[in-house]
């Protein structure tokens, strides 16, 4: 086993925490389940199976898995980012343990292919395959972005390097479940829009092509430079074509095409409109901390913190 602290943040998790953990049983020395409330089985199976679980209320992601870090007891040399409905398979497995331990004092952070399992079928086209994401870092070599969403772990010193093998995304719940959890996404990715786009963020760490995986790098910077810029009616409409069509997302047969409308369509219009909703309501504000309030009281969310 080698020296590796896995955090888990849960809440309502009892169909996948069980399998998540068991996952990384032959690689995680620590096993820190974050949960933020559960009214289910979640924190019962956590614990059967091994793990330390601390309950925290949740804002969003990032600064949950921040208190984690400042929180969690972690001794471990290495430390793994794992969602519940994510699964490390035999052959990531015994790669990082394999690897782990010989890499140089200059390497601090590990980047991981992961695949997306949707409605039982994994999603190779539309560009969806692999996401290669800074999973895994040297305890205090990496930080966590302040964002609402599509927050990454960034690397504040050295350098990393891809290890490759199973990765999955693999969500059991329904499509009633997935399209009200990315209602809620849009919400969260149209403030970061506007609070990015209003400069009511200050300070936060920036992504590089060294800091995170090139490609979430290049994803970031034409999104925020190009993408957002753009119509939104335009930019998702092109969006969806260069999925489907261009990175051959057809080719992820009926399943395919249900998820690339869904998630690369449907989902972006629906972040499209909302930052337009938002934004007219928000014109009146006369000043950033005018702003702020208004943000607040638009999205039911607390943002006190970009005073």
């Amino acid at each position: 086993m080698i020296s590796l602290a896995v955090i888990v943040l849960t809440h309502n998790e009892d169909k996948h925490i069980a399998r998540s953990l068991q996952s990384v049983r032959p690689i995680a020395s620590e096993v820190f389940v974050i949960d933020s409330g559960s009214q289910d089985r979640t924190v019962d199976i956590a614990r059967r199976e091994g793990a330390t679980v601390l309950t925290h209320p949740f804002v969003n992601y990032a600064k949950q898995f921040q208190w984690a870090l400042n929180n969690a007891a972690i001794q471990a040399d290495w430390v793994m980012r794992l969602d519940a409905d994510e699964i490390v398979e035999p052959d990531l497995a015994g790669a990082l343990a394999a690897k782990l331990p010989l890499l140089p004092p200059e390497v601090t952070g590990i980047n991981l292919k992961r695949k997306h399992i949707f409605m039982g079928r994994w999603i190779r086209h539309g560009g969806r395959y692999p996401l290669v994401l800074l999973r895994v870092w040297r305890r205090g070599a990496a930080e966590i972005e302040d964002r609402w969403m599509d927050e990454h772990m960034v690397l504040k010193s050295g350098r990393a390097v891809v290890i490759d093998g199973g990765f999955a995304d693999c969500n059991l719940n329904d499509l009633t479940f997935f399209t009200t959890k990315h209602n809620r996404y849009a919400t969260r990715e149209a403030m970061d829009v506007l609070i990015e786009k209003y400069g009511l963020r200050v300070g936060d760490v920036r992504m590089t092509t060294k800091s995170v995986s090139a490609q979430a790098a290049i994803k970031r910077w034409t999104k925020e430079k190009i993408y957002n810029r753009c119509p939104f009616w335009l930019s998702v409409t092109g969006y969806f074509l260069y999925r489907y069509v261009i990175r051959l997302g057809f080719l992820d047969g009926r399943e395919g095409l249900v998820y690339h409308l869904l998630q690369g369509f449907w989902y972006r219009f629906l972040v499209g409109a909302k930052v337009m909703e938002y934004e007219k309501l928000l014109s009146s504000a006369t000043n950033r901390e005018e702003a702020v309030r208004e943000l607040a009281g638009l999205t039911g969310y607390d943002v006190s913190d970009l005073k």
